[in-house]
């Protein structure tokens, strides 16, 4: 009887193991670990790129020279099905009514806006035409063209929601015409109250007349481009002429910033601690940890706070809108326009600096690289584009690009306190809080901060720019 014997294949296994088996090494072998990581980590650029200011007291006081532009703002409306209706005390954001508290009046003047429903390439005004209404617009966008030198309109800027245009005629003794013509980029509604309503309404109430007499002789006052109060000099004379004198006036109720603080109670047990500290330090790796999470927070605060937050905070005359709706390079040359004087960097959340990207592949442009600390960065016109996902994207798919000064005395700064007690990092302390009864050891982690616009043309942001889903 013959037996056969088949070869075994190399990689079968043996009934019986010729060898040590890994699982089994393993128990006498000593794992290579990693410190414990964290996804919400971002590159926080915002808190890098900003100059910090020492804050002793705890508040800082922004004093600026006084400016006669009142108002100015933005405003707001309330909507029942389609019937879209001003809020009256809003009408304050206009120039020549701010600081009027008649809530009647007021009412009355509202009611005088009629609405009105336009399509794209739509004109609302003709640039030479008689200037004769107040015109608002509650929802899309309108540009304002007017006749450039060689017989082609040029645009000079996109009105949104909430502005106006035409409020001068309230307080001008002759409305005279049009400077530019009011044409619909998109599908919106627009209120307007023509001039005769409005000025039989002035007429019929002596306070209201009075107070627009009041905003007239403001006007009038001597101001330079930026609305400041005008410094008297003389230039350019010969021989003794009386020389012009003048002051520098002060605003009366200048801005303060009062210092933020994001905290927390970390928590130990002090057997971790005394047990588990071998071959990381599990109090340190949980404090590292904290501290990132408290360092994100303080960027979201300095984007998105309603008090101090930059996307709040900067002034309407520098919030500008996309010609179309997706970020073009044509947008972001009028943003650093906005901020012309030394642009310090572009910050925009990841999904609108892809946005951009895709517009500028589409036109065949690259955008150039720089070098910020270390990393080389996307940039425009030579400025920095750098990420921050605090920046919020609506459920629509919209977002803001925020440009901003970080350079001089005149730009963004941030606002911290060093030197307190138990401090871990400047501006951010630790504090042993004791041993409760169940042996849990607490640590009080405080961070803060805040940011403060030194003047207004230091911040300027690119407002609802579709960034699509």
């Amino acid at each position: 009887m013959t037996t056969s014997t088949e070869p075994t294949p190399e990689n079968a296994v043996a009934e019986h193991p010729l060898s040590l088996t890994t699982a089994a090494a393993r128990n006498l072998a000593t794992t290579t670990k990693t410190p414990p990581q964290m996804q919400g980590i971002s590159s926080r650029w915002l808190l890098r790129v900003l100059p910090w200011t020492q804050v002793s007291g705890g508040t800082f006081r922004v004093n600026r020279r006084l400016t006669h532009t009142l108002g100015n703002g933005r405003v707001e409306f309330v909507s029942t099905g389609q019937d879209i209706r001003i809020i009256p005390a809003e009408l304050g954001e206009l120039p020549a009514l701010a600081g009027y508290a008649d809530t009647a009046v007021l009412e009355r003047f509202a009611a005088a806006f009629t609405q009105h429903e336009v399509r794209p390439g739509d004109a609302l005004t003709r640039a030479g035409d008689p200037a004769d209404r107040v015109v608002v617009v509650a929802h899309g966008k309108v540009e304002r063209r007017a006749p450039g030198p060689y017989d082609a309109e040029t645009a000079h800027g996109v009105l949104g929601g909430g502005e106006f245009y035409g409020d001068w005629i309230l307080t001008a003794d002759d409305a005279g015409v049009w400077p530019h013509s009011l044409v619909a980029l998109t599908s919106g509604t627009v209120l307007t109250a023509d001039l005769a309503a409005l000025r039989d309404l002035a007429a019929a109430e002596p306070g209201l007349a009075a107070h627009l007499a009041a905003a007239r002789s403001a006007a009038a006052a001597p101001r330079n481009a930026a609305g400041e109060a005008a410094i008297a000099l003389a230039s350019g004379h010969s021989g003794e002429p009386v020389l012009p004198g003048t002051f520098v006036d002060y605003e009366l109720a200048p801005r303060e910033y009062e210092l933020s603080v994001a905290q927390t109670v970390l928590r130990v047990h002090s057997r971790v601690a005394d047990l588990y500290n071998d071959p990381m330090n599990q109090v340190e790796e949980q404090l590292r940890l904290t501290v990132e999470a408290l360092r994100e927070r303080q960027e979201h605060e300095m984007v998105n706070n309603p008090g101090f937050g930059l996307l709040h905070n900067a002034d309407v005359r520098q919030r500008l809108h996309t010609r179309t709706g997706p970020p073009t390079p044509d947008d972001l040359d009028d943003l650093l326009a906005a901020v012309w004087k030394e642009p310090g960097v572009i910050l925009a959340h990841p999904r609108a600096i892809a946005a951009f990207g895709r517009e500028c592949s589409s036109r065949g442009l690259y955008p150039g690289t720089v070098e910020l600390s270390g990393h080389a960065v996307p940039s425009w016109r030579g400025v920095p584009v750098l990420p921050c996902d605090k920046i919020p994207v609506t459920p629509e798919g919209t977002s803001s690009i925020m440009a901003l000064r970080t350079a001089g005395k005149q730009g963004v700064v941030g606002l911290h306190r060093t030197g307190i007690p138990d401090e871990y990092e400047p501006g951010l302390s630790v504090r042993f809080m004791g041993v409760n009864d169940q042996a849990v050891m607490s640590y009080l982690v405080s961070a803060y901060f805040s940011a403060a616009v030194l003047v207004p043309d230091a911040l300027g942001i690119l407002e609802d720019v579709e960034i699509g889903l």
